[in-house]
Parts: C-alpha cells; structure tokens; sequence
C-alpha cells in the first residue's frame, strides 16, 4: 500500500489562507464591477431613455407613482424618471471633469513639494493649511461667487477646493520613498528632480492616486448638487438633481413626497456606489489591505 504523505500543518494553514484571500478578491472584484456598471449606466442614461418624458404634459400633473411613471409625475405633467436620470447623469459628468482635474492638480502639487522641498514646500502646505482651516460649504460659494457662478464658476469652485486632502496623502508618500536606495542611486547619477517624479514617484503614487480620483466623485456630485440647490451652479432650466430637489421644496406640504424623496434616494445610491467602488479598489490595488 502507498503511505500517504503528511502534510505540514504550517503549509495547509498557508494554503486555506491563500484560498480565503483568493475568494476575498474575487468578491471584491465582482462588487467593484457591479458598481462600475450601475455608473456606466447612470452616466449614459440619456442614450438609453427617451426625452418625451421631459415634455410638458399638464393633464398628468403630480401624480404619484404607478407603473406607467416609477418616480410619479411633478407639477407639469413631466416624468420624475425622466428628469431623475438626466440629472445624475449631468451630476457624474461634471463629478468626473471636476474630479479628474482635482485629482491631477492634487499630484502635481503633492509631488511638487515633496521633491522640490524648502520654500515651495512650506509654501504649499501652507495654501493647504489655509483651505483646511476655512469652513468647505463656505469656501465653496465664496469661490463660486469670486468665479462668477454658472457652469464655469460651479466646476472652478469644485476643482479649487477639493486637491487639498489628496494633495498631503500624495506628499507623505512622495516623503517616504524620497530617502530611498533607488531614489537616491538616481540622483547621484545626476538625473533631474522631475526626472525622478516621473519614473519613480508617479509610478509609485498610481493606487493612491486612481483611488483618490474615485473618492473624489462622491464629494463632488453632492456638492454640485448642494451649490445648483441654492442657485449658484446650473441654469435653472437644466434638469439637474440639485435643481429638482430646490424646485420640489414648495410641493413637500402638498404631500407631494415623491418629488424630492425618489430623485435624493437617487443621488444617495449614485453615491453610495461610488464609495463602494473606491473602498473595493484601494482593497486590490493597495498590498496592505489585499493581504490582511
């Protein structure tokens, strides 16, 4: 008879270890997917729906919801679906340009005074120091106002005041390689401080920075939101989530609920997603979090 061979309680340990990670990042994978098509489709929902829904109707004025109208009706006849959907694909859109922007003007800068050091660096901790120590609603509109308001001061405004967070985690990563073997080889060999971000810092700071640009989005879409709600962002005529909740305000004693409670639930999901989506790829990007 064959012996059997035993196996070392160590490698089965290793083994059922290995499996559970396996397992955690496919499930991490799969739901990191899920989301990233739910806000494809939100994204895209204009190319997909039709805009008869936007028209005027006033025969079919508030009327709640059924099957013919998901999200009920508002006070002239037009589909809250409708509406809804062309809102938050207007509200991802201007989350995707103002965050991208954020994103790469937070790299730069973090970058910047990590390597460059001495005066520049205190000098962009302090413009850090100064847009942590104002309140960000009120920073937000002031800038709005000082930009002009409409579309361009709204994404002027969102850009302006969301690098900074993103800007110090770069910086204090730049910080932690900038001491090593590598880097220091690369410049005793002469190579150029930009030189040096751009092969060996930017490479490095890539997990920081992709899940940085996705947490951006969740700050970005509310506050659109929240500047558009007071009148400072978009034209009142745009069909705009802010706009529909400022607008549904005046129906809520009616009892007209569903004008304001759908389309928030709407914004809160699209959110939601997006915080999912970054938490579940800082877990398979960051070797920290991937092997816990």
């Amino acid at each position: 008879m064959k012996q059997r061979i035993a196996i070392p309680a160590s490698f089965a340990r290793k083994r059922h270890h290995l499996t559970i990670l396996s397992n955690r990042r496919s499930k991490t994978l799969a739901i990191a997917l899920l989301c990233l098509f739910v806000l494809i489709i939100l994204l895209l929902g204009t190319q997909i729906i039709s805009t008869s829904g936007l028209e005027i109707n006033l025969q079919a004025q508030n009327q709640p919801p059924d099957f013919a109208h998901p999200f009920g009706t508002d006070w002239l006849g037009r589909d809250m679906l409708t509406r809804t959907l062309h809102g938050l694909s207007l509200s991802l859109w201007v989350g995707l340009l103002t965050a991208i922007c954020s994103a790469v003007l937070a790299l730069v800068l973090g970058t910047i005074s990590a390597i460059m050091g001495g005066k520049v660096d205190v000098a962009i901790t302090w413009l850090i120091d100064v847009f942590f120590s104002l309140p960000h609603l009120v920073l937000i509109i002031l800038v709005a106002f000082a930009a002009g308001g409409g579309v361009g001061g709204l994404l002027i405004s969102i850009i302006i005041t969301h690098w900074m967070a993103l800007a110090r985690l770069l910086r204090a990563e730049v910080l932690q390689i900038k001491n090593s073997d590598y880097v220091q080889l690369s410049s005793k060999l002469g190579r150029s401080p930009l030189w040096i971000a751009r092969h060996h810092m930017i490479p490095h700071l890539f997990p920081q920075f992709v899940v940085g640009l996705i947490l951006q989005f969740p700050h970005a879409i509310l506050h659109e939101a929240g500047l558009t709600f007071l009148g400072l962002g978009l034209s009142p005529e745009t069909p705009a989530l802010g706009i529909i909740l400022s607008e549904s305000m005046r129906y809520l004693s009616a009892g007209y609920w569903w004008l304001s409670v759908l389309p928030g639930m709407a914004l809160l999901i699209a959110v939601k997603a997006f915080d999912i989506l970054g938490a579940s790829v800082r877990a398979l990007l960051d070797p920290k979090t991937s092997q816990g």
